[in-house]
């Protein structure tokens, strides 16, 4: 029990309550269910059954009655009425037997029961026929026959009939008065065990209450409204209030508030002798952050200045890089100009080549020309010779040697003129060959020399960038370096305010404290006060007005953040 909590302790104790309360529930919903069974099946069994037999004794006897008045009646309209109350007599009893026969049926029926209703239906089965046989002799005007049937064979059978009925009626009567015999059995238990059930739940629901109440009392140490009473002096600072714990007490509630009284006690007279060292430690803490607030704020100014100086330095050696770029993107664009110029120089010195081989070929072939003048001017002659030997006869064809003669010394002339011309040419060609060569030489050594001008911009262009990452790098880690140093800055100055806000809640502290009344009757006095230590204002952010603007760095608080002497740790004071 002392191992539970006080709300397991209750939740079982209800439990309980509740799982008795739906004990008894059931068993009455269960009493009652068999009561209204019993009700049911006395209604639908065996009241259902006397009903049915009942009816049967009814349409027996008026269908007797019907029987004997028509045997006695003489005018036809009576005999006609008795017939008819015989023939719905007899339907009746038909009807009812055979829904007496079915109810006969039904499981809750015993086997005595359903022998004495099948000895009815067996003895109706006999006297039915007879019934009627004298009903049709009293129609035939057969009175005699019909009264000797009626008594030898009529009244046995329907003495036996009734007999069968009332011995059925007895077996009813007995049936019920067990019945009921047995419903007040069941009805004597079932109150006998909800009585004991409800008893039995109080008991334990007492038992439960008494033991519970025990537990919380001891639990508590004392009553709610005693421990209500010295909860609240020691929320007023009454340390002194004496609480009557049992001597074997230790682990009830008002023991614990004994024993936080004590150590409350203890607090208090420490925290008295030490809020006045705090404070002093504090102011003095406050006054360093500030001269170290003070010096951070120069440096970070130098680093400003220094920031800004090398963005300068960088821009310019960026500047330089580009025009180092610009230029070697020139000298490879001149470099495949040369290139160019080179090719098209060694095209041209091909195409001199072959007109210099063709100028010779055709100093050969005039060189031919000439030659076959020469002999025509030779054949011509020696024609003029044989014509001239030949006198009148030859005169004709001397005429025509002397004009071929003519053609071929003029055609010697011309091949003569045009070979000179053909050799000038051959010449000047020459001469353009070996100008096109040392031209071809001076573009190979221009291509060269405009190669090797390109790779030493290249070579420039790479160690302009180097120097471009280098710098900004520098920048970067300047940039860096005045960032951090604006947090430190801004850290100091949280320092310093979470130093001044320490002091303040040391003060506040131990004007908290006196509230508390000890046993040596002592308060604690407001903290004092050190005014040359306090810090009479934190210095502002020194920052030049030629810093740049493209230098990205952290902006400073303007103002110290809401004191929170958890966020100035040792790891703060490493950074300085």
């Amino acid at each position: 029990m002392n191992q539970l909590t006080v709300r397991k302790q209750l939740t079982l104790a209800f439990g309980l309550l509740v799982f008795f309360l739906v004990g008894i529930s059931i068993l009455s919903v269960r009493s009652l269910s068999n009561s209204n069974a019993d009700f049911e099946q006395y209604v639908n069994g065996i009241t259902a059954r006397a009903n049915t037999a009942h009816r049967v004794r009814d349409a027996i006897d008026m269908r007797a009655v019907a029987a004997r008045n028509l045997v006695l009646l003489t005018k036809p309209e009576d005999v006609d009425v008795e017939r008819q109350h015989i023939m719905q007599a007899h339907a009746n009893v038909a009807k009812n037997m055979q829904h007496l026969l079915q109810l006969a049926q039904q499981p809750d029926v015993s086997d005595e029961v359903r022998a004495i209703i099948n000895k009815i239906d067996s003895i109706e089965k006999r006297y039915a026929p007879v019934a009627l046989a004298i009903v049709d002799l009293a129609l035939q005007k057969k009175t005699e026959q019909a009264i000797v049937k009626m008594n030898e064979e009529c009244r046995p059978l329907l003495a036996a009939l009734v007999a069968a009925t009332d011995e059925y009626f007895t077996l009813t009567d007995q049936h019920s008065a067990l019945l009921l015999q047995k419903d007040d059995a069941h009805y004597l238990l079932n109150r006998n065990i909800l009585i004991g059930a409800s008893l039995l739940s109080i008991v334990l629901a007492a038992l439960a209450g008494w033991l519970i109440t025990r537990h919380l009392l001891k639990a508590l140490g004392a009553e709610p409204r005693q421990l209500c009473d010295a909860v609240s002096l020691l929320a007023g600072g009454d340390l002194t209030g004496k609480l009557n714990v049992a001597a074997n007490d230790s682990v009830s509630v008002l023991s614990a508030l004994q024993r936080m009284q004590v150590s409350l006690t203890s607090v208090v007279s420490s925290v008295r002798q030490d809020s006045d060292t705090v404070s002093l430690a504090a102011a003095e803490i406050s006054t360093g952050n500030n001269d170290l607030s003070t010096r951070t704020e120069q440096q970070a100014s130098s680093l400003e200045e220094t920031a800004s100086s090398m963005e300068e330095l960088t821009s310019t050696v960026r500047k330089n890089a580009d025009n180092a770029r610009e230029a070697n993107v020139l000298a490879t664009t001149a470099s495949d100009v040369a290139s160019k110029g080179g090719a098209v120089v060694g095209q041209v010195m091909g195409t001199m080549d072959l007109i210099s081989e063709s100028s010779r070929k055709i100093v050969d072939i005039i060189s031919v020309i000439d030659g076959i003048a020469f002999q025509t001017n030779i054949l011509a002659l020696n024609a003029a010779v044989e014509a001239a030997r030949a006198g009148e006869q030859g005169r004709g064809f001397a005429v025509v040697a002397t004009e071929v003669r003519g053609l071929a010394q003029r055609s010697a002339s011309a091949a003569k003129e045009i070979k000179t011309l053909i050799d000038d040419s051959v010449s000047r060609v020459d001469a353009g060959a070996r100008l096109a060569a040392q031209a071809g030489t001076t573009m190979s050594e221009v291509v060269d020399s405009v190669a090797r001008v390109s790779n030493i911009i290249a070579e420039i262009t790479m160690a302009s960038q180097e120097q471009s990452a280098g710098i900004e790098q520098i920048n970067q880690a300047v940039a860096q370096m005045d960032s951090v140093t604006q947090q430190n800055a801004a850290l100091v100055e949280e320092a310093a305010a979470a130093a001044e806000s320490l002091r303040d809640q040391a003060s506040h502290l131990v004007q908290t404290v006196s509230i508390f009344k000890t046993h040596d009757g002592q308060v604690a006095a407001p903290a004092r006060t050190t005014a040359a230590a306090r810090a009479s204002a934190k210095p502002q952010r020194l920052v030049p007005a030629a810093a740049s603007s493209t230098v990205k760095r952290q902006a400073a608080p303007a103002k110290p953040r809401a004191v929170q002497t958890e966020a100035v740790t040792a790891g703060d004071w490493e950074e300085f």
